[in-house]
């Protein structure tokens, strides 16, 4: 976490107690931390320190969290922004994708469940990328690990998003089926189970987004449009 040190983070929350607390948290790990009590002073703050990292509530009082966010992004797409909401819905998912968030954490938050997605930023903040574009309106939200198609979010078995994500991942090679058979079946995969998975994915998005090569294995392929 020596990385996080050097990182400004924003955290915004209408609620004292709870912003005080996380705020406290922060502390431990990042020397420059700043608080706003709510979307208007978020945005005065946000202006005046230019943070990596935004953490925000969603209802807060003046201007809520998801507003602030569209204000932001209209020239701003780099700040790393995760957003706290009680309940997680899947509106929220495809704001995520629209709005270029990291993550959704659902309250409270505890250390367990930021501790991770500030790890996450700090990649994030360096490679610049959490949001895969495969071509064609598919775009795959690598750390909410969910897939989107025309900004509808696509239902994959756990199986298949395995499958989708180990590709995506590993998106400069092709995937080997002795990698496939570890990280999905643990050591127990069929020929017949891959070859299933596949099917099903290629249904779900373009039969051109995934390659099969001989002998090896399997490669994600960006699509240009309307192939």
């Amino acid at each position: 976490m020596d990385k996080l040190k050097d990182l400004k983070i924003l955290y915004i929350d209408d609620e004292d107690f709870i912003r005080s607390n996380a705020v406290e948290y922060l502390n431990f790990y990042c020397e420059n931390v700043y608080e706003a009590k709510d979307g208007v002073d978020g945005l005065e703050k946000y202006k005046q320190y230019k943070p990596d990292i935004i953490i925000t509530d969603i209802k807060m009082p003046k201007l809520n969290g998801l507003d602030m966010v569209k204000v932001i992004r209209q020239k701003d797409i780099k700040t790393k922004i995760i957003v706290a909401t009680a309940f997680l819905e899947t509106s929220y998912l495809l704001q995520a994708v629209e709005l270029g968030l990291i993550k959704y954490l659902i309250k409270p938050i505890t250390e367990d469940k930021l501790l991770p997605v500030l790890k996450a930023c700090i990649i994030d903040v360096h490679d610049n990328k959490s949001i895969f574009n495969l071509g064609n309106d598919f775009v795959f939200d690598i750390l909410n690990k969910s897939l989107f198609h025309n900004k509808e979010q696509i239902s994959l078995t756990k199986k298949e998003l395995l499958f989708l994500e180990l590709l995506i991942k590993n998106n400069k090679r092709a995937v080997k089926y002795e990698e496939f058979n570890s990280y999905i079946w643990e050591g127990h995969m069929s020929e017949d189970a891959l070859r299933s998975i596949v099917k099903e994915v290629r249904k779900k998005m373009s039969r051109h987004n995934i390659k099969n090569i001989s002998g090896i294995g399997y490669q994600i392929n960006i699509l240009e449009d309307d192939e």
